[in-house]
């Protein structure tokens, strides 16, 4: 099925609801409503429109309105560059609120997660993100950590990323094996999103000890650094939100005092140069030999240096997350006699 197709559909499905629960309350209203015949109308021309195939140009332009504000609200008319002044204002406070609401959703970076040490840098590419990053401790001392990747941009992948950091969140807090959140969360995003949404990720369970349980679904594989060099672990489940049933297998290991983990988002990787060369895997792996022994934060700091030198200036076209943490010895010792 192609992605004009899904979206016909998704939206043919929003409108007649919208037209049942229009028509439900002119029944139900003791006079004719201006506004509930006014929306009804909207709905059937809409509706016209998609039997017709013109569904979703723009009246003024006649090109293709964003699919994202299509998928918010089916009855749009016009494409971001035919908005009135009232309605770019509006838009752009919108997106505004939307941007707080996501960074509201961020883990606050003073918190303390001993005896992990952790640093994280989450920057949109434009007002939203479609990135995902999350810590969430547990009662028993376990803390989850997660980095993912939504795909599509805007808005929609915004929304998107807000329904993932939830679903996550309600499924850790049951107290499941790591797979089964995966396996369950998988089915969920599947779902209820259209089969063109997808999500890589990244989720993690560390223990007190400095063991790790680790799984990937279609992220870029995370790096284990340390004197001897970078080891990648690779991805062993496909994205969730692509079949309902996907079956993803955890790996363990520990990470020593030496060690440090670091997970990032394919906006790191797929930086670009002025010349349009990538960034890459292999230069990022090359940058973290060279800084096996720094802190996480400062690994971080040093990405970032590196990416931004490298850019030259040139606009980055998508998100960049990263995440390094680091299991400090002796932290739970200290802890405990505090």
């Amino acid at each position: 099925m192609s992605a004009t197709t899904n979206l016909d559909s998704v939206v043919r499905d929003q409108l007649l609801d919208r037209s049942a629960k229009l028509r439900q309350a002119a029944a139900l209203a003791p006079a004719e409503s201006e506004e509930i015949t006014h929306l009804l109308h909207a709905v059937d021309e809409a509706l016209k429109a998609l039997n017709a195939g013109t569904y979703g140009l723009c009246r003024v332009c006649h090109e293709p309105i964003e699919t994202e504000r299509l998928l918010a609200d089916p009855l749009i008319e016009l494409c971001l560059d035919h908005l009135t002044a009232a309605e770019q204002r509006a838009l752009e406070a919108d997106l505004e609120l939307a941007a707080r609401v996501q960074r509201g959703l961020l883990p606050r970076r003073d918190l303390q997660f001993l005896p992990w040490e952790i640093a994280y840098h989450y920057e949109p590419a434009g007002v939203v993100s479609g990135d995902y990053c999350d810590l969430v401790p547990t009662e028993q001392g376990a803390l989850y950590f997660m980095v993912g990747d939504v795909s599509g941009k805007g808005v929609a992948s915004s929304l998107l990323m807000s329904q993932l950091h939830a679903m996550m969140r309600t499924l850790i807090s049951l107290d499941l094996p790591l797979g089964h959140i995966m396996e369950r969360s998988g089915r969920i995003f599947c779902e209820s999103t259209m089969a063109s949404h997808y999500a890589t990720l990244v989720c993690g369970r560390a223990e007190p000890d400095g063991r790790v349980e680790l799984c990937n679904a279609g992220h870029p594989p995370p790096f284990v650094i340390d004197s001897e060099g970078v080891t990648e672990l690779h991805a062993s489940g496909l994205p969730l939100g692509l079949f309902r049933d996907g079956h993803f297998e955890t790996i363990d290991f520990s990470l020593g005092p030496t060690q440090t983990l670091l997970i990032y988002t394919d906006g790191v990787s797929e930086t670009e140069s002025p010349s349009g060369e990538e960034f890459g895997r292999s230069r990022l792996s090359a940058l973290c030999r060279g800084v096996a022994a720094a802190s996480p934060r400062r690994l971080v700091e040093r990405c970032l240096g590196e990416l931004t030198a490298f850019r030259a200036g040139v606009r980055r076209k998508d998100d960049v997350t990263i995440l390094a943490m680091a299991f400090e010895a002796g932290q739970e010792e200290l802890r405990r006699t505090a």
